[in-house]
């Protein structure tokens, strides 16, 4: 049998596709068949690589980092190459070639010409190839990963001469490539907002067009809302009159009863958008999903959905030893499956813009987000760089309009750890938040500080224009002692009275230690002191550790050591667990189960009793919990279930108890009860085990 190449089999595919204009854009995998080199000496734009594959390459398939095996320390410029046939194209076709990210700035030729650039390396952008396309095709994409003093991320550590980010430069083409192929006119994309009230909920869709024909014409818009079983929920239609180059219209939806998106019943609805001409006939068709919630500050409380919630999740980079920030979905659903595991119910994930993927389990899994772009410990003089607030308006714009759909992102964060106390770096965040005001005013602002206790008067931060506070904490290391927590939290709550506080991080360094072991100690001893202390200040609304994975650095490592993995999560970069992931899982569960035999003077055990008893607002994480089960099991010796029953709860809101007896059982036979407490999606919020006879204590 002969076996095709993929050249020729994406040449089928395109003919397939392009023969004609198709009624709506189609997607078409472009992640195989490319070639990588790197050019440490700069040459490769004069030898003619933008426009012929040089010899030396290696075949790689996209998402690819080269930082991983030999090249894993290389900071400078490298190129990826695709070669790949195209039919002819029918006249109006539109093909658009798509990244998902490149980290960090690229440029991107198309059989020698250049079609464009782009800087910033973890958000999408596409350019136009239509016009460009041959019968043979060379694609070029040259990358450089370094960093400098005016780059995001870039030269941090408040302006610490070349000293950057604490992550790895991961250089290369990050996240999947793909083609669109559409007909002369299409939607580009869609941003719904809603407001959720008494009577129902009320969506504003404003959909952005681009008309590549010369002529008016008369078109409109048909959008329809489904609902989370995939049923029509509204629909409504918009005329548009379509001009040469880009419009954008507005259509507005009413849903009555919505089924609304929170953290344990995670609804997520889906908008369909059908772009018509002046006859009905289909030119595009675009879907996002959404989801429709009440997030609110209120009287220094965060409340979704009319009810207060505090919450606590990790923090996470993309990073592994496997695949670096070039993830796959395996690596991404691992990992956030346990972080789920972990309880976690809010993130500010990182300091970047996240992966698609991750959003949506975000959406799907009932986990708030606070996503940032990574301006990173910088100085005064670059955050009033003209240049890098115009890099930052990009990258947050550019994360704005591709993420903005998300019902699990409820606040932007312009900034980390950066000098936010000074005239220019208050000047730079009204400058973001005026911004995302503008683009986006329905969420919240704010960004990650971690000198808010040194400040004098509130007036001297930008946090005080902040719509929530965010501080990140380390005391017992690189903030001072242990025992200056609690005048720190005093001294920021009597700076701000009014605003409410997430601590955005927290934790321990494990470089403080003598050894990974030790250090794995002292964050357990941090865990058990310090969250009884933030949990006891009503106006702290979520408290986030970082972070659950060791990650690569060239920073904040073990002593002598100049590039590594820096020692901070609750598993390490194998994802294999310390003992601080148990202590985090049971101090984070939203509920307390206990369970204990009943016993009888003449019988000995004949039963068992277990309660169930939710967290309280003065406990931190506390949320409602609306539609758990508690459910036991008695298993035997051979594990076999021998008795059980389940209990399900509209509301637990107060503590609950059951009971239950022992089936009659051969003597000598052992029994093994499991009480657990199921979230509505089956997750385990609470679990604890009894053993008969009880397992003997360690020695």
């Amino acid at each position: 049998m002969m076996r095709r190449s993929g050249v020729f089999c994406l040449a089928i595919v395109l003919a397939a596709l392009l023969g004609s204009p198709a009624p709506a854009s189609t997607r078409i995998d472009f992640n195989q068949d490319w070639q990588f080199r790197t050019d440490p000496d700069r040459t490769g734009e004069a030898s003619g690589w933008t426009k012929s594959v040089p010899a030396g390459t290696r075949s790689v398939r996209i998402p690819h980092t080269w930082n991983i095996g030999e090249f894993h320390d290389y900071l400078g410029t490298a190129w990826y190459f695709r070669r790949f046939e195209m039919p002819p194209v029918a006249p109006g076709t539109h093909v658009e070639l798509h990244f998902g990210a490149t980290f960090y700035a690229a440029r991107v030729w198309l059989n020698g010409v250049e079609l464009g650039a782009h800087e910033g390396g973890f958000t999408a952008y596409s350019l136009d190839i239509s016009a460009r396309l041959h019968g043979a095709n060379v694609l070029a994409v040259q990358i450089d990963n370094r960093p400098g003093a005016a780059t995001i991320p870039g030269f941090g550590a408040r302006g610490t001469p070349d000293a950057w980010y604490d992550w790895w430069a991961f250089g290369g083409i990050v996240r999947d490539v793909w083609l669109t192929e559409s007909g002369p006119t299409w939607i580009r994309r869609q941003s719904i907002r809603s407001e959720v009230n008494s009577s129902g909920a009320t969506i504003r869709d404003r959909i952005y067009l681009q008309n590549g024909m010369p002529h008016s014409s008369a078109a409109a818009v048909r959008v329809t809302a489904y609902d989370p079983d995939g049923q029509p929920a509204a629909r409504a239609t918009q005329p548009v009159h379509l001009g040469a180059g880009p419009a954008d219209v507005g259509v507005s939806l009413t849903v009555p009863g919505p089924r609304l998106w929170s953290i344990d019943h995670p609804n997520v609805y889906r908008m369909q958008v059908e772009l018509v001409d002046g006859s009905g006939k289909m030119l595009d068709q675009h879907s996002d999903t959404f989801g429709l919630r009440t997030v609110e500050i209120r009287d220094r409380h965060l409340l979704l959905n009319g009810e207060r919630v505090r919450l606590t999740g990790l923090a996470r980079h993309e990073d592994s030893p496997w695949e670096g920030l070039a993830e796959t979905q395996g690596t991404m659903r691992h990992d956030f499956d346990d972080m789920k595991a972990l309880h976690a119910t809010l993130s500010r994930p990182v300091h970047y813009p996240q992966n698609p993927f991750i959003l949506d389990y975000a959406d799907r899994h009932g986990i708030l987000l606070i996503p940032e772009i990574p301006v990173w410990q910088f100085d005064e003089t670059q955050l009033a760089n003209p240049a890098v607030l115009a890099l930052a308006r990009q990258q947050m714009q550019e994360m704005i309009e591709q993420a903005g759909n998300h019902p699990s992102i409820f606040a932007w964060s312009v900034a980390n750890e950066s000098a936010t106390a000074t005239a220019g770096g208050i000047a730079y965040f009204r400058a973001m938040r005026d911004l995302i005001r503008k683009l986006d005013p329905g969420r919240f602002v704010s960004y990650a500080d971690d000198n808010l206790p040194k400040l004098e008067r509130a007036e001297q931060s930008a946090a005080n224009d902040a719509d929530f506070l965010m501080m990140n904490q380390y005391f017992g290391t690189w903030h001072g002692p242990a025992s200056a927590l609690v005048p720190a939290l005093d001294r920021v709550n009597q700076l701000f009275p009014n605003k409410m506080v997430i601590i955005s991080e927290f934790g321990y360094p494990g470089f403080f230690a003598a050894s990974p072991g030790e250090a794995d100690r002292a964050r357990i001893k941090t865990l058990q002191e310090q969250m009884p202390v933030l949990a006891a200040r009503d106006w702290i609304a979520g408290a986030i550790l970082w972070c659950y994975q060791d990650y690569k650095s060239r920073r904040n490592l073990w002593p002598g050591q100049t590039e590594g993995y820096v020692e901070h999560g609750v598993v390490d970069e194998a994802r294999q667990r310390k003992p601080s992931y148990s202590v985090w899982k049971e101090m984070n569960a939203p509920a307390q189960i206990d369970a204990q035999w009943i016993r009888s003077a003449n019988a000995g055990v004949t039963g068992f009793s277990a309660g169930v008893a939710p967290n309280a607002e003065q406990d931190l994480p506390y949320y409602r919990l609306h539609g758990y089960v508690l459910a036991w099991s008695l298993l035997d010796e051979k594990g076999v279930a021998v008795a059980g029953a389940e209990h399900r709860y509209d509301d637990l809101i107060h503590a609950e108890q059951l009971t239950g007896s022992l089936p009659a059982q051969p003597a000598g036979h052992a029994l093994r009860l499991m009480v657990k407490l199921l979230s509505p999606a089956g997750d385990v919020a609470a679990e604890r085990m009894l053993e008969w006879p009880a397992s003997p204590a360690p020695k």
